[in-house]
């Protein structure tokens, strides 16, 4: 089977004015479906044929430049847009607000430690929070559309929250107030869904 691109569950413009219709639109119908095309081009004909996003990352040879681009392209934003809705905002709860307090001390100690991943991440990269068997939270950085699945990157553990912040992400918007861009995701951050990945990946 063919990686497909996911449908947005929300339109375009329903996370303004945090996030506009404009970089939406390009943002996941032409970048996201660019990775989407470029993986299935990367992995056919090879043994990473049929094998899931998941399995191809955790299991990837680092010096395969196209999988692991595309295929981090693709499985990023997928985990992006799900993380997001037009209800978002506020904070946590249940056990993931739990952890958050365990591993930070607060939900505004985790939302610094969070901000400050992204805004230091030089150039192009990503903002994770990960999950990690025992159930413990770890916050950090990848370059480019690298992802903590892959082996020996940046903290481990399963991605549960990722913020982009290549400029395509927000220039339109925001141009170079990326400090800016990420206080607004933190409007739209779907914690239900956030605490949902938390319970199934430990």
């Amino acid at each position: 089977m063919a990686f497909e691109l996911p449908k947005l569950n929300y339109a375009h413009d329903a996370l303004e004015p945090h996030l506009d219709a404009k970089t939406m639109e390009i943002h996941h119908g032409k970048h996201h479906a660019g990775y989407t095309s470029k993986l299935n081009a990367a992995v056919e004909g090879t043994d990473l044929e049929g094998e899931s996003i998941e399995e191809i990352l955790q299991n990837l040879d680092l010096s395969n430049g196209a999988v692991r681009n595309n295929g981090g392209g693709f499985y990023n934003h997928r985990l992006f847009w799900e993380v997001m809705s037009p209800d978002g905002g506020g904070s946590p709860s249940g056990d993931l607000a739990a952890a958050i307090d365990e591993h930070f001390g607060s939900f505004e100690k985790f939302k610094d430690a969070f901000s400050n991943a992204a805004a230091t991440q030089f150039g192009s990269g990503w903002a994770w929070l990960c999950v990690h068997k025992d159930g413990s939270l770890e916050v950090c950085s990848t370059p480019n559309q690298d992802n903590p699945l892959m082996p020996n990157v940046s903290c481990g553990g399963t991605p549960i929250l990722g913020l982009d912040v290549w400029e395509h992400a927000y220039y339109l918007n925001y141009q170079n107030r990326r400090p800016d861009y990420i206080e607004a995701f933190f409007n739209v951050i779907d914690w239900n869904k956030v605490g949902e990945l938390y319970k199934s990946n430990h």
